[in-house]
């Protein structure tokens, strides 16, 4: 009766290490070479070098990863060195040893002490403030029921 526990704990500890049905992840190794274009991957991790085009939800750029090219992304994590366009809809974090160079426009950003980052940086202007909307309503000084009155007319 035992047995069956155990039997059944060893195979659901590896079922865990096991990426999800469905899931689409990208790993380029240690010492691996790749050109070209990354379509439909969810998550991709880069160890090796890579001059590539992509769009993904989640991009590690791992220590020993060297990148270059044109990203799309929402959340971007280099350990390593990324140099190109890179757009962060979500956060772009690079690390304690990261490098990242070119163009790069991001939503978030978090520097690691030590990281570094160079080149044409910007704030993606996703989000717009409110506050032009409430400017123009302060310049006119008109109260609300003015303003109603005037949309009556």
């Amino acid at each position: 009766m035992f047995e069956k526990k155990n039997e059944s704990n060893t195979s659901t500890t590896t079922d865990v290490f096991r990426p999800a049905k469905g899931s689409a992840k990208v790993v380029i190794g240690h010492g691996v070479t790749i050109t070209g274009e990354i379509k439909k991957a969810d998550e991709v991790q880069i160890d090796g070098d890579a001059d590539i085009t992509m769009k993904t939800d989640n991009l590690v750029v791992g220590t020993t990863g060297d990148c270059k090219g044109n990203i799309e992304t929402h959340n971007a994590d280099v350990w390593g060195s990324f140099d190109g366009d890179i757009k962060a809809s979500g956060t772009l974090t690079i690390q304690e040893e990261g490098v990242v160079k070119g163009t790069i426009e991001y939503q978030n950003l978090q520097i690691k002490l030590g990281g570094k980052i160079s080149g044409d940086i910007k704030l993606s202007d996703k989000v717009q403030s409110i506050k032009k909307d409430t400017k123009n309503i302060d310049e006119d000084n008109v109260s609300m029921q003015d303003a109603m009155k005037k949309d009556g007319k």
